[in-house]
């Protein structure tokens, strides 16, 4: 039998699927949001520091054992991101870029970073540690969750409003093939956990706003 062309492959659909969902969503709360701001002419939406909600309750698991809910991170200004270890593609990129924040905002003791696993199957609290580990990630400063599966997928889809889905298994994957289809952006949180913006982690003009906003947060003390 004939391998399937690459574009008829289900994963090729389901991270197109995945990637639409994601952009039309932000779309929509860059809409509401632009709406709620009478007389703004920004053009950019989602690069100047808004309101996009309120992140809601949860309780994971971090790489050291311990229970982290929300109430946690209250006060606290933090970077939230969604990866997997096993990820071929984004992740190492998005780490890397939250590693570079890491290390810059060590000074700050009202900060946090936040890396929640889209693979909880295969990112035990052992996993984390191990991946932790190989970024030099403070932790107390650089948090690595897992937890259940379909709470992590919720609090992705309907907390952070970014989009995340397990890509259909197949006979013929190679091992390091991706495994899950998800958002490469950073969530900027305030401290009341006001989602305040979203930066594209790939793209190093983007980060650098982030980078701007994270110092106008702190300053401000919201």
């Amino acid at each position: 039998m004939s391998e399937r062309p690459f574009f008829r492959q289900p994963w090729v659909w389901v991270t197109a699927a995945v990637l639409a969902a994601s952009a039309a969503g932000i779309g929509l709360w860059a809409r509401q949001a632009l709406r709620s701001r009478q007389g703004t002419s920004d053009e950019r939406p989602l690069e100047g520091m808004q309101r996009f909600g309120a992140v809601p309750d949860f309780s994971f698991t971090e790489r050291s054992g311990r229970e982290v809910r929300l109430a946690e991170l209250l006060e606290k200004v933090w970077v939230a991101d969604f990866i997997y270890t096993n990820c071929p593609d984004t992740c190492p990129l998005q780490t890397a870029q939250m590693k570079s924040l890491h290390d810059e905002f060590a000074a700050e003791n009202d900060l946090r970073f936040v890396s929640i696993t889209v693979d909880p199957a295969r990112d035990t609290p052992p996993a984390l540690l191990e991946y932790a580990v190989r970024f030099k990630a403070d932790p107390q400063r650089w948090l690595f969750l897992t937890g259940d599966k379909e709470t992590i997928y919720e609090l992705a889809q309907e907390g952070f409003h970014l989009a995340v889905a397990e890509l259909p298994q197949q006979s013929n994957r190679e091992p390091s093939a991706a495994t899950h289809a998800h958002s490469p952006r950073f969530v900027l949180i305030d401290r009341k956990a006001q989602i305040r913006g979203y930066y594209q982690a790939m793209d190093k003009q983007v980060v650098a706003r982030l980078r701007r906003d994270l110092k106008n947060l702190l300053r401000s003390g919201e």
